[in-house]
């Protein structure tokens, strides 16, 4: 409306956000993307992996239950790692967030959907098979989740923080000082100091009056 200032306006509206805002969500996001699709091809080689336990083996399962969602993890994760765009940055987010339930539910619609098998841990103890399980599907899934989660939190709120980068604050008014009268003033008359002085004691020659040229004694 009225007296409007086009300075006072955001750069970019509501959507402008800071790059380190998902930063740090981004990079392990990344990591964790990157763990996911390259795991099955390299975990054989130290005798940590699925079957089957071959090193650089493509399989359906493994492309569809390890190698997708682990790209789809990384993608997410350069989005929230590189935007500056509110928009963009949450749709990383709730790509890492799909991809990380993926991981959790994907192998058990494997089967009914037609999309291969994942294969069997490789462990000769329950130990070594609840991590290959943890490492690989579920744990794995689970922390993307949570990041992807914590990630979306952070961009979708508009911070104290996004309206000074957004160059929304206005600048700081000069304070105003007060005007000096100038001319003669009229000349101010000063108090009139009141003098109170105590009642004068009587004594006892004034107990007599004149009256007539005689002194009478004045009776109270």
């Amino acid at each position: 409306m009225f007296g409007s200032d086009s300075s006072d306006r955001p750069r970019g509206g509501r959507m402008r956000i800071a790059r380190s805002r998902g930063a740090a969500s981004g990079f392990l996001l990344i990591l964790l993307g990157l763990w996911g699709a390259l795991i099955p091809f390299v975990g054989p080689n130290f005798d940590f992996a699925f079957t089957p336990d071959q090193p650089w083996l493509w399989t359906i399962g493994r492309g569809w239950l390890e190698v997708l969602p682990g790209a789809v993890t990384v993608l997410g994760g350069v989005l929230l790692l590189t935007s500056r765009n509110r928009a963009t940055a949450m749709l990383g987010g709730w790509l890492t967030v799909a991809a990380g339930a993926w991981f959790v539910i994907g192998r058990a619609l494997a089967g009914p959907l037609g999309l291969g098998d994942a294969g069997t841990p490789v462990a000769a103890t329950d130990t070594k098979r609840v991590w290959l399980e943890l490492t690989y599907f579920y744990g794995l899934g689970a922390l993307i989740v949570f990041l992807g989660a914590l990630a979306l939190g952070r961009v979708s709120v508009r911070s104290v923080r996004d309206v000074e980068y957004a160059g929304v604050v206005p600048a700081a008014q000069p304070a105003t000082q007060p005007v000096m009268p100038t001319g003669p003033q009229p000349a101010v008359a000063a108090p009139t100091e009141v003098i109170e002085t105590a009642p004068r004691r009587r004594s006892w020659r004034d107990r007599f009056r004149r009256s007539g040229g005689h002194h009478t004694l004045a009776h109270r």
